[in-house]
């Protein structure tokens, strides 16, 4: 299982735990989210491109608004502005086609699990139906105690806390884990917490962009990566 990352330098002996990043690594649903977001703050006076969305996915909400209104309104959103702008983002992804799980993803987690590794979900998603989505799309595989999401942390990615905390939950060091992630950020947050971090790139940004942000390596599909685990 993962044998094939000796070749990058990593001892996949020591493998105990493999931490996966949610959205555009387990449901292809970033393209909602893309939409959502342009959608929302146009509605609230700003602006924003898809591609934006991709290059700043795993931030907070908040800090996603703050960064645009920090250039664009030369200030920061009040708590009101955001809370309303998240509002709008969230009814505008509800409304949207239901994501649907990625290919590769569930041929990899069933193989993380029949090798005995801890599968644990560290997602900046906040949503209350979360572990009903996942047991749905991937019966089985998770569970509460083995997740960490937006009601855990205090700092989002590219802060380290999220995975930080995805190795307590396993109960693990950062050598004897990886990350799989699609999103600049998340890679980021990954490689600040000491982890070998697998960039995913099921987007449009280039490769060059995840691996500038520090993946160890970068693959083109969570198929690709599902058939390479298997070797």
């Amino acid at each position: 299982m993962f044998s094939f990352l000796t070749q990058y330098g990593f001892e996949t002996n020591y493998l105990k735990a493999v931490l996966f990043d949610m959205d555009g690594v387990l449901f292809d649903s970033m393209r909602n989210h893309a939409e959502a977001w342009v959608q929302a703050v146009e509605k609230h006076g700003l602006q924003m491109t898809r591609e934006m969305v991709y290059e700043n996915e795993g931030r907070t909400g908040d800090g996603t608004i703050n960064l645009l209104a920090e250039v664009q309104w030369r200030r920061k959103a009040t708590p009101e502005e955001c809370k309303a702008i998240y509002e709008t983002k969230s009814r505008v992804f509800n409304s949207l086609p239901e994501a649907l799980p990625m290919p590769g993803a569930a041929q990899l987690l069933r193989a993380c699990k029949q090798a005995g590794l801890t599968v644990v979900l560290v997602t900046g998603s906040g949503q209350k139906s979360l572990l009903e989505k996942l047991e749905h799309a991937y019966p089985g595989i998770f569970t509460s105690e083995y997740m960490v999401t937006a009601f855990d942390v205090k700092y989002g990615k590219p802060h380290p806390e999220p995975y930080l905390m995805g190795l307590k939950k396993a109960g693990c060091s950062a050598s004897e884990a990886i990350v799989v992630e699609n999103a600049p950020l998340g890679i980021r947050a990954g490689r600040a917490a000491g982890i070998f971090t697998i960039g995913v790139n099921t987007g449009p940004l280039a490769d060059a962009v995840l691996a500038n942000a520090g993946a160890n390596i970068v693959v083109g599909s969570m198929k690709e990566l599902a058939e390479c685990a298997a070797l």
